[in-house]
């Protein structure tokens, strides 16, 4: 069976399904055993093997239920056929429980593949569930030596199939097989030496440790520093502070205690208290490191304080009470300070999760009842009033107001609701009052999805984490095999004191954890989603968050990004003495009736300028061409320029004046400039060139005038396209328009180049020529209709997606607002982002390797090793990543 599934083999199980010589059925049916309908049920709780030791690198595992599969015979059956597929490692087939676990490379084979060829062993797989994901809080799990021990306990939990612990929040989240006891896992983590406060389980009423909520993890950071760790770090380093008193400033060697014939001086027993009372938390957790294998910070400090005490006991004239005290005290307060700087990282979510009320004022029969926001139900109506926090996602019912969608759209200004509009739970309701229907229950509302993603974030390990990760793997066991040679080699093969080389051996070892090293990209990485959260960008995952800081290019759709993505009127050009009033009066009447888009655009115009309507009477629609119909009794004409060259109009001669004025003179001779407009040749042209759509209005005798109808740019996309480029970013416009059009919108906002007349299946291929051509690029669009164009960039970067499920689930990077200045900020943030994850990785080497450098020229004191290599750099990189939440979009 496989390493860490945690389960007895049965019988039949594991090794016994091929005790067979023959591969026959001993269970006494027949090779074609009648199965039940099958569906995939593995893949749920399929997972990354990172997260579960003992499996090989990019490896998942899937669990599947074969309910015939219940003798050894069978199981080799099942076994053998899936042997076949490539890729695939460990196979546990457990016919006691007819359950099949397969380990698998999901680069070469798929769960489908893996359950034909369990079919085709004449097994269905069954419908239904088999795995279950439990979140488990572990406030105390703050370091990635403290996920490494629990690791280490939940591999050999039983029903555990795998694991992924994210010290960042203080939680461990892990897929079980759905029978699996809650409380093995439980006190398998406990085991480990971390309280679990709670699960998000929904088996029962257990209470783990004191709350469901998380315990401590919800005490705010100060209480670190009051916590009984905290006080009997300072309680060592009063010891240790009396001893130095003593020895250095005093000069006294008085014995004052003998034990077992070893005598201790007063300052010599004031340091053994403060090691141990410093010590006690390290040397528990060191013996749970060492209970559970893991070579990491804590077994190797408890490591070399017991090495110093050991050494000062067996040889008399040796006193290395000191620097076990030292190393008691400074490490406590190490550990102390990465807590507080935990504390600050996570934070940052806690402050996205406290921005949903936990009550809300429901109106039912009549009566307002303060209930929790969890017993809301879709369709009640729940009563804001001025100040509060809307409690869900809804609409208003009654009452109007201003309201603060800062917390989920990063709008800086508070946006109008009215009866109708959309409210997102979370958001500020300023001056009214509002009555909001339920549209989702808690829990599932925008909110609560963007806070589950920017947790769900850090599941995706970015590719330097990953590094850091393999790397750290080897740097400890090589940096304790170096810590023992600095101790041994010089006294042995040179004759030196062995005493200074021991100690020098204990600051090696202080070096040998890579902690500060291993939480320089985790740190980074949830310090910038959660900064972006709150500016309303939502960025799911690491990698999303390194590859945009690191392309070449953005591609942007036309259409709802660069533009409105609503048809307006844009001119009226009245002509023959007619005002814009008029023909907006006769445009209004025309279009009245018609259902295209354009039409609609001119009425909305028309109503939003006050202009009356004419009485209209024998509408036509001119298929291609425009429409007609009498206003007033008299018959008028709307419609492309061709329509009315088709009625006999000369759209090259058209005057301004009215038709009962007389030109002068000069005006005739000039007029080709000043007296009439060419039509033709000069403005509907120029209204073409600029990507508008021109529609002509007149009677069967005279032209009224000219509307020009357009998609119309956002007022901050040229802004916008410029800080791109200014940043070095090349940036290209998509869209399905005509060339003209694309061209005219091009120049307007300035970007680098365009692509025309596309497809949506286009936009794939043009995103794939920039790909080419880059490397790297970013698509920006609506993250519904160019879905697929976003899912062939590097980074897909969806527009206005509050509210919207579809582009929550299939961006990349969604920006909740319909706003595309948070682009620039985006890019910003994740360029940066970049630039300090580097800078923590390397700043944490360096330095190590420094003080690794200097500890055999006596450079180097454990003191030093701890503050600097350890506690400076854990506070350094923490510091650093925080710095990502001060930039803001209008940076």
């Amino acid at each position: 069976m496989s390493e860490h599934d945690g389960r007895d083999p049965g019988p039949g199980d594991g090794a016994d399904a091929s005790t067979d010589p023959q591969g026959g059925d001993n269970c006494g049916c027949d090779d074609a055993c009648e199965v039940e309908g099958a569906s995939e049920s593995g893949v749920p709780g399929e997972t990354e093997s990172g997260d579960s030791a003992g499996e090989s690198a990019g490896a998942v595992r899937a669990e599947f239920s074969v309910p015939d599969m219940d003798c050894a015979s069978c199981a080799s059956k099942v076994e053998t056929s899936v042997r076949k597929l490539d890729g695939v490692g460990d196979i546990d087939p457990r016919a006691a429980t007819g359950r099949l676990v397969v380990e698998y490379d999901p680069d070469r084979t798929t769960p489908d593949d893996i359950r034909g060829n369990v079919e085709g062993a004449g097994y269905a797989v069954e419908d239904g569930p088999s795995t279950r994901e439990v979140s488990f809080t572990v406030p105390d799990m703050d370091c990635a030596s403290c996920a490494g021990k629990v690791e280490n306990a939940l591999r050999g939990a039983p029903g555990v199939l795998s694991y992924e612990t994210r010290p960042t929040t203080g939680t461990a989240v892990v897929t079980l097989a759905v029978d699996a006891d809650l409380d093995a896992v439980v006190s398998a983590i406990e085991g480990a030496g971390y309280e679990v406060t709670g699960t998000d389980a929904d088996d029962g009423d257990e209470d783990y440790g004191h709350s469901h909520g998380g315990g401590d993890a919800d005490a705010d950071r100060e209480s670190v520093w009051r916590s009984t760790r905290a006080a009997k770090t300072w309680l060592s380093g009063g010891f240790l502070a009396a001893g130095i008193t003593v020895e250095y400033l005093l000069g006294l060697e008085l014995v004052v205690a003998s034990v077992l014939g070893v005598s201790f001086t007063a300052a010599e027993l004031l340091y053994v208290l403060g090691a141990a009372v410093g010590g006690q938390a390290i040397l528990r957790n060191g013996y749970y490191s060492a209970k559970n294998r893991s070579l990491d910070i804590d077994f190797l400090m408890s490591t070399a304080i017991l090495s110093a005490v050991a050494a000062s006991l067996i040889s008399g004239p040796t006193s290395l009470y000191f620097e076990a005290a030292t190393l008691a005290f400074l490490f406590s307060v190490s550990e102390l300070l990465e807590r507080y700087s935990m504390d600050r990282t996570r934070d940052s979510l806690r402050e996205l999760m406290d921005l949903s009320p936990d009550e809300a004022t429901v109106l039912r029969d009549g009566v307002e009842t303060v209930v929790p926001v969890e017993e809301l139900v879709v369709d009640d109506v729940v009563v804001v009033k001025p100040g509060e926090k809307i409690p869900v996602d809804g609409t208003v019912v009654e009452g109007d107001s201003a309201v603060n969608q800062a917390p989920i759209t990063g709008e800086s200004v508070p946006v109008d609701k009215a009866e109708g509009d959309e409210v997102f739970a979370g958001t500020v309701n300023e001056a009214g009052y509002l009555e909001v229907r339920v549209e989702s229950a808690a829990g599932d509302d925008t909110l609560s999805r963007i806070v589950s993603m920017v947790e769900d974030a850090q599941a995706n390990k970015t590719e330097r984490e990953q590094f850091v990760e393999r790397f750290s793997s080897y740097y400890t066991p090589v940096m304790v095999v170096v810590a023992v040679a600095v101790a041994a080699i010089p006294p042995i093969a040179f004759g030196l004191d062995w005493v200074t080389w021991f100690v020098y051996g204990i600051t090696m070892l202080v070096l040998a954890c890579p902690c500060a090293f291993v939480i320089s990209t985790p740190v980074s990485v949830v310090s910038g989603i959660t900064s972006a959260a709150k500016n309303g960008v939502l960025i799911k995952g690491g990698t999303h968050l390194e590859a945009m800081g690191s392309v070449e290019a953005v591609a942007v759709d036309k259409t709802g990004t660069l533009t409105k993505g609503e048809l307006t009127v844009t001119d009226v050009v009245p002509l023959n003495g007619n005002s814009e009033a008029d023909v907006l009066r006769c445009a209004r009447g025309l279009e009245a009736r018609s259902e295209h888009p354009i039409g609609e655009a001119i009425v909305s115009h028309a109503e939003g300028t006050g202009v009356a309507a004419r009485e209209v009477d024998d509408f036509e629609s001119v298929t291609g061409k425009g429409v007609r119909a009498d206003l007033d009794g008299v018959p008028h004409f709307a419609g492309k320029p061709g329509f009315f060259e088709e009625l006999g109009f000369d759209l090259e001669h058209v005057h301004v004046t009215g038709p009962g004025e007389e030109l002068s003179a000069e005006v005739r001779q000039l007029c080709d400039r000043h007296g009439c407009l060419n039509l033709v040749e000069d403005t509907i042209p120029r209204l073409q060139s600029e990507g508008k759509t021109v529609v002509v209005v007149g009677t069967e005798d005279d032209l009224e005038g000219v509307v020009a109808v357009a998609d119309e740019v956002r007022p901050d996309a040229r802004e916008t396209v410029a800080k791109l480029r200014e940043a070095g970013l090349s940036v290209v416009m998509l869209t399905g328009d005509n060339e003209g059009t694309a061209r005219a919108i091009a120049e307007q906002v300035g970007v680098d180049d365009f692509r025309a007349g596309l497809l949506p299946e286009d936009k794939v291929a043009a995103v794939e020529g920039l790909l080419d051509e880059y490397g790297s690029v970013a698509m920006v669009g609506d993250g519904i209709n160019d879905a697929p164009a976003l899912a062939t960039a590097t980074v897909g970067v969806a527009m206005g997606a509050a509210g919207t499920d579809t582009a929550l689930e299939t961006a990349d990077i969604a920006l909740m607002a319909d706003d595309l200045s948070k682009l620039p900020y985006l890019y910003e943030l994740s360029h940066r982002a970049n630039n300090v994850i580097r800078q923590n990785i390397w700043a944490s080497l360096a330095i190590k390797a420094v003080l690794a450098v200097g500890v055999p020229f006596g450079y180097v004191s454990v003191a030093l090793a701890v503050l600097a290599g350890d506690a400076g750099m854990t506070m350094g990189v923490t510091g650093n990543a925080m710095r990502l939440a001060r930039i803001r979009p209008d940076d």
